[in-house]
């Protein structure tokens, strides 16, 4: 049996992810700040499909991989896998500085938010869930 309110509880804290994101963007802020926003709503968007199914939720911050344990519910293109690679390297576990640290470009960070609110609305969808109901 499907167990929608588990879902709507990752789906409810990945609109919180998506809309700070949204916000930080809008406000010209850190893309490294954004990216990890967006990460974390697309892990949750992503999570919340095993979440319904009353799935084991792997304890990964791997999108792709996440991904893999939902890929009999949920297709996407191959474009659509690029995002969530990209995306996956926004999130650090250790957020302090490095040779190799930089800020996501903008314009990456923009097609990543795109495609992160298009996926949260199918998902959504999916689960017959209404996104009016996650906003509180």
């Amino acid at each position: 049996m499907p167990n929608k309110t588990s879902a709507m509880e990752w789906l409810r804290i990945a609109y919180h992810d998506l809309k700070s994101a949204q916000i930080l963007l809008d406000a010209n802020h850190y893309t490294d700040s954004i990216g990890n926003d967006l990460q974390q709503a697309l892990e949750k968007i992503l999570k919340s499909i095993s979440a319904y199914d009353n799935k084991q939720i792997k304890k990964s911050h791997d999108l792709v991989e996440i991904y893999a344990q939902v890929i009999d519910k949920l297709t996407l293109e191959e474009s659509e896998i690029d995002f969530l690679e990209k995306a996956t390297d926004y999130f650090k576990e250790d957020r302090y500085p490095n040779p190799s640290y930089s800020l996501p470009p903008k314009d990456e960070i923009k097609e990543i938010l795109e495609f992160t609110e298009l996926l949260f609305d199918k998902v959504s969808k999916m689960l017959n869930i209404d996104k009016n109901e996650l906003k509180g």
